[in-house]
């Protein structure tokens, strides 16, 4: 059959039909108008130019339209005869339309575990704060206070012993930013866990904490310039990994859930049709 339909194309004659005739006039004509104009902001010769490139182009272009326009022949391809075939029956796919893509990660954790890893995690910071203002000879209340000097005028807190006494107005100030600051971390944390659902210790642990800290020292001193010049970047370091670690390990102890990503919008907006959720509990059976 094919070399028959081949056979029919090689002996159908070829038609020709009469087309324009290229011609290159008009962009010489466009390049003249060019360089008309841009000899305004250069020199005038460049003007001179871009106008004998205007008659040239415009006395080429007329010459190839009038009295007659140029035309030249090409030669057409004749059609393909219609596909045949002795078979008298098609065969069809048949596809199961009830089967649907594999959606991953089929389970994974709440954002909620998230809260809760930066709620306990924020806690384990605390605590190692607090034994770095014991160790280093200072007191407890030193870190408390670091973190929030930067919200005091210059020269309340720039000796070591106005930092290292108890301040209550200090203590409020540290104990909001600091509870701020872990919780939102926690959202950041349960947001990306479902991209990274089977090791929340490696991101909440490690990767976080780095890339934390690497953005921490590079605003502190326009935030908290105390801060910056008495921070132990060691004793940092190490209250961050202790707060990812912590986190991480509250995250693996909370339950999964199965992802909705698979269930229809109008679940997943929160909408109440019906049938749907009907669908949806038969889907979680199987």
């Amino acid at each position: 059959m094919a070399a028959e339909a081949h056979s029919q194309i090689e002996g159908s004659e070829a038609k020709a039909i009469a087309v324009p005739a290229p011609t290159a006039w008009p962009i010489v004509l466009a390049f003249g108008v060019t360089l008309l104009f841009a000899g305004l902001a250069t020199s005038a010769g460049v003007s001179i130019v871009g106008g004998m490139a205007i008659v040239a182009g415009a006395v080429g272009w007329f010459r190839a339209v009038l009295p007659r326009e140029a035309h030249e022949e090409l030669p057409t391809q004749p059609e393909a005869p219609p596909a045949v075939t002795l078979r008298r029956e098609v065969e069809h796919f048949h596809v199961a339309r009830e089967a649907r893509r594999a959606w991953l990660p089929v389970e994974t954790y709440p954002i909620s575990a998230g809260v809760k890893g930066g709620i306990a995690g924020g806690i384990a910071m605390a605590i190692v704060a607090c034994l770095y203002g014991i160790v280093s000879g200072t007191s407890i209340w030193y870190p408390i206070n670091l973190l929030a000097a930067g919200f005091y005028p210059e020269g309340v807190m720039q000796t070591t012993a106005q930092i290292s006494g108890f301040q209550p107005g200090a203590f409020a100030i540290a104990c909001v930013i600091h509870g701020l600051g872990s919780l939102l971390v926690g959202l950041l944390y349960g947001a990306l866990l479902p991209i990274f659902p089977r090791r929340p210790i490696l991101l909440a642990g490690f990767a976080i904490p780095i890339l934390w800290v690497a953005l921490f020292h590079s605003f502190i001193g326009l935030i908290n310039p105390v801060l910056n010049q008495r921070i132990d970047w060691t004793w940092f370091v190490v209250s961050q990994f202790v707060f990812g670690i912590v986190a991480g390990l509250i995250v693996v102890r909370q339950g999964k859930i199965r992802t909705w990503q698979g269930a229809p919008f109008a679940i997943r907006a929160g909408l109440e049709v019906s049938g749907l959720e009907e669908d949806r509990g038969e889907e979680e059976k199987r």
